[in-house]
């Protein structure tokens, strides 16, 4: 093991009691109230992916105290599912904590092996690698640890970004660009908006698919996150239209009776807004 350098917790003490607090509480919770106690990990399921979403709203509008709060009901779900599997003589917690500081120093042999990792892509690389060579991954694809209930957008960028760990990808960003301006002029050739042709949507469909995959794979070449970014836009059109949609009745318009053009000039209001 290299030489590793680290910053001396002060406060170590103070979050591991906190933690067996959280572990007490769960404890006489699943015990004694007829809530908890009456909870499996599939009536759970749901509520942990709705406070994950939840996180990410907090981190997107940069909200400290509503990331916190977030972060804290994901640590009382996972909390949950460990007592859940204690009690089935499966897991406990200290086999979950135990269980990912193995995979930790097991997937990181440039700090605890003799690895060499210059730069983020190698790690990626080396992480992707080792992932396969573990046990129970040996038969299994390169894109097999990929969530098929993933939402596509984020599918596509793992996708991506585990072929790239095993070397398959494009070497310069421009080369990605000229496969976005491709699929582009084969869409638009396709479904060119002068041809008033009723269009073939199965085909149509597959070819935005593929205009869309193109376009996720180059904001990756510019580290863009096109998840994030396609939700700051919903943000940014919901913040407008609500200016839209409050002005407008302050004016004492019904927006069903304006026309366009009466709407966009609240609408570029709203665009001067922060």
């Amino acid at each position: 093991m290299k030489n590793i350098k680290t910053t001396p917790d002060l406060n170590r003490k103070a979050k591991l009691e906190a933690f067996d607090r959280l572990l007490t509480i769960m404890d006489e919770l699943r015990e004694n109230c007829p809530w908890d106690m009456k909870q499996t990990m599939e009536s759970l399921r749901h509520l942990t992916i709705e406070e994950t979403y939840e996180l990410t709203d907090a981190i997107i509008e940069n909200d400290m105290q509503e990331v916190k709060k977030e972060l804290g009901d994901l640590m009382l779900h996972n909390t949950f599912y460990a007592r859940i599997g204690s009690e089935k003589g499966a897991f406990d917690m200290a086999d979950v904590l135990n269980g990912v500081c193995e995979k930790l120093i097991n997937r990181h042999p440039h700090i605890y092996g003799d690895v060499e990792a210059k730069d983020e892509r190698a790690v990626k690389e080396n992480w992707e690698k080792i992932k396969l060579k573990e046990k129970g991954n040996q038969k299994k694809s390169v894109l097999g640890g990929v969530p098929k209930s993933l939402p596509a957008m984020v599918k596509a960028m793992r996708i991506q970004e585990k072929a790239r760990g095993v070397g398959f990808d494009w070497e310069k960003k421009e080369q990605v660009w000229e496969k976005v301006e491709e699929e582009m002029n084969e869409f638009k050739a396709e479904f060119n908006i002068e041809n008033e042709t009723e269009i073939d949507k199965t085909k149509a469909q597959a070819e935005f698919g593929d205009l869309m995959f193109s376009l996720i794979n180059y904001a990756r070449f510019l580290d863009i996150n096109p998840e994030e970014a396609l939700e700051r836009t919903n943000k940014k059109f919901i913040k407008r239209f609500n200016y839209l949609e409050s002005e407008s009745a302050k004016d004492g318009k019904n927006m069903w009776e304006m026309s366009l053009a009466e709407m966009d000039e609240y609408w570029n209001k709203a665009k001067s807004l922060k």
